[in-house]
């Protein structure tokens, strides 16, 4: 019999991690969020509408109930038309920083509880950080072997997203080192699935491209024989050249990786990811594929790029939990699109 309090759980993966939670047979699994899941009902026993940047919101989770873990999936973060404008960075680091300092605080030290025994038992607690937190010095051609999870230092991430999320690294290990939290620590690279944001700005690529494929429509054009027409389809917008590469995880990989990792006795930063590597030309060729439609390409200029190609190294978790991620992208690009052109649908 466990519990669970999963903060995040509002969130694409938070949701998701629910769900598993409670197939797993968690006895109580509490979500918490400053929003309820946009695309499905929580699984949650209960879920708290709480702002985790606040530590008493934070304490409050912890007045009734004494969890054997606690998920840190709470971030403030998006895809790269958020991370990498520059715009939100001040909001990025000063929220994320600070839910992450509440929580340490908390399941390290407790607080006054008035329904619990005064004796203070710290959860076992997750961290989700990210592959952003890597030096953009080895992410600079496409062709990028992968990242191994010895390539953090010395430190240089491309964002001030990815320099938080090393920062809080740092935080939770310097907490299981002094103030003896047993912790575990994720690092994701682009998770993607259904249920996620698949617009708006904050969506990942993956989402991005299946909305812009399910959104094209037809031109009507006059074809070379007179009084007649063709029906072509307006081409995507693809940013940059679209020879960046990326890898990209499909959200039933993530949630199993999480659970491996916690039920390990890995202390170190491990890359949850896949190294099925791609270009953004790539994966928007497959999309299109899946859509059945003859959609052409349009790179245009963008500033909301990122490194120039960011790849998993999957040796380390292999080694230590004796399994690594193996799904492949087409597969989760099937059921993403699926879902994402049915969105689309009925949102028109």
């Amino acid at each position: 019999m466990k519990s669970a309090l999963v903060l995040g759980a509002g969130g694409f993966i938070g949701s998701h991690l629910v769900t598993r939670l409670k197939k797993d047979g968690y006895t109580l699994v509490i979500g918490a969020d400053l929003k309820y899941p946009e695309f499905s009902k929580s699984n949650a026993d209960e879920f708290k509408i709480v702002d985790l940047r606040k530590w008493h919101d934070c304490a409050s989770l912890f007045n009734v109930y004494q969890f054997d873990e606690v998920y840190q999936l709470a971030a403030d973060m998006g895809g790269a038309g958020f991370v990498f404008t520059g715009e939100n960075d001040a909001d990025i680091m000063h929220n994320s920083a600070q839910i992450n300092l509440n929580i340490a605080d908390i399941c390290a030290n407790g607080i006054i509880r008035s329904e619990l025994s005064s004796n203070w038992v710290k959860p076992k607690l997750f961290y989700s950080s990210s592959a952003c937190m890597y030096p953009q010095e080895i992410q600079r051609i496409s062709n990028n072997t992968g990242l191994k999870e010895s390539d953090a230092y010395p430190a240089n991430p491309d964002s001030e997203y990815g320099w938080e999320k090393l920062f809080s690294e740092r935080l939770f290990l310097a907490y299981a080192r002094n103030k003896g939290l047993d912790v575990r620590i994720a690092r994701f690279h682009n998770i993607f699935g259904i249920d996620g944001t698949w617009k708006g700005g904050r969506e990942k690529a993956p989402a991005a491209m299946c909305r812009k494929v399910a959104e094209a429509i037809k031109n009507v054009a006059y074809s070379k024989m007179p009084h007649t027409t063709a029906e072509i389809y307006r081409a995507i917008e693809v940013w940059g050249d679209g020879l960046q590469t990326r890898s990209f995880l499909y959200i039933d990989e993530c949630i199993e990786g999480i659970r491996r990792l916690m039920n390990s006795d890995v202390t170190e930063p491990v890359n949850i990811g896949s190294d099925e590597m791609v270009s953004i030309n790539e994966l928007a060729k497959m999309v299109i594929e899946i859509s059945g439609k003859d959609i052409a390409i349009k790179n245009v200029e963008s500033k909301a790029l990122g490194v120039r190609g960011r790849n998993s190294d999957n040796d380390f978790i292999y080694s230590q939990l004796g399994w690594k991620p193996n799904y492949p992208l087409k597969k989760g690009l099937e059921k993403t699109y699926e879902w994402v052109s049915k969105q689309v649908y009925n949102n028109l």
